[in-house]
């Protein structure tokens, strides 16, 4: 592998089970695996689970995590020096020994913490932040560990509740930093909808980030409500809605787009993003072209998989503006 001149460094943040691993294999979709390096943060953990457990203290807390450590060696990479990273131990929750991680042309840096501490935020070229709402994250969390783990439901909802305050005070704030926030909320096509299978998923669009166009719908600057055309786009009950707009959020402004409802037939995606403009493809039908490559992954046939498509095409705009030179597609045409 040629030692990068530019080491650009992306940042993923979100809860647990918000979707970054799937965004991580889109990514890799677009960047091949030789030019992007994955940093799990968890790896920066300096309580493991026995002393968590003793002190009470959460993963999701800063004090359970060497955020010096992080630092030093997420800026060591960026300027192009190889680093000895820690490793936690996801199935022992132990601290192994380090590995060597070379500087390669993308360092993504993912998990809890990577926009908290002011240091690391000022090394991220450029992050997205997953926003998942209480509801559909309770509605995920019981389908994965009920119907999969085979937990009791008030088990479930007492660790969702055990978690909450250690999020809302140090991960969800985190939002505010982000240059894309992607938020998967519950649908406003079903009145009192329990089931959580249609969703509104919103993507909202720093404004005023140097070299960052936000994607728009229509007329750049509109407020656009838009129902597409049965015809064109097949959509079972209770069909599909999308907007477009600007919206005022801790306290600047952004452009959000939002799409509610589902797609049945993912090769029409195309009808849509024939209206969408500013999305960085390089030819036209490369955001269908990749969400067709893998309709398996979850969120494919709703805004998520748009949205995660779409966020990593700006992240390969940004690469190559900052490189002065094309990613290479891992995906042949």
């Amino acid at each position: 592998m040629t030692k990068p001149e530019r080491v650009v460094l992306i940042g993923v943040a979100g809860d647990s089970g918000c979707g970054k691993s799937t965004f991580l294999r889109r990514l890799i979709d677009l960047f091949g695996e030789d030019l992007m390096t994955v940093i799990c943060l968890d790896d920066y953990h300096c309580l493991d689970r026995k002393q968590r457990k003793e002190t009470g203290i959460t993963a999701l807390d800063p004090r359970a995590n060497n955020f010096d450590l992080m630092y030093e060696q997420i800026k060591a990479l960026k300027e192009g020096q190889a680093i000895d990273k820690p490793i936690y131990n996801h199935e022992t929750g132990l601290l192994d020994p380090a590995e060597r991680i070379e500087p390669n042309h993308i360092i993504v840096v993912e998990g809890l913490h990577p926009l908290y501490d002011e240091r690391v935020r000022a090394l991220i070229d450029f992050s997205v932040y997953f926003d998942i709402s209480d509801e559909v994250k309770i509605a995920w969390k019981i389908q994965r560990d009920m119907a999969e783990r085979g937990h009791r439901y008030e088990d479930v909802l007492a660790q969702i509740n055990s978690r909450k305050p250690d999020f809302e005070k140090f991960i969800e704030p985190q939002r505010e930093f982000a240059d894309v926030v992607l938020q998967v909320l519950p649908t406003n096509l079903i009145k009192n909808d329990t089931e959580r299978k249609v969703l509104r998923v919103r993507m909202l669009q720093r404004e005023g980030k140097e070299g960052f166009e936000p994607t728009y719908l229509f007329d750049e600057g509109s407020t656009i409500q838009w129902t597409p055309c049965g015809r064109k786009l097949t959509c079972s009950y209770p069909g599909m809605q999308l907007y477009y707009g600007s919206d005022v959020y801790y306290g600047r402004y952004v452009t959000v787009l939002e799409v509610d409802g589902q797609f049945d037939n993912l090769e029409e995606v195309i009808y849509i993003e024939t209206h969408l403009s500013n999305t960085s493809t390089t030819y036209q039908g490369e955001m269908t072209h990749l969400l067709l490559q893998h309709r398996e992954y979850p969120g494919s046939n709703n805004g998520t998989g748009l949205f995660q498509v779409l966020t990593g095409l700006k992240m390969r705009a940004a690469y190559e503006r900052l490189t002065a030179k094309e990613a290479k597609l891992a995906v042949q045409v």
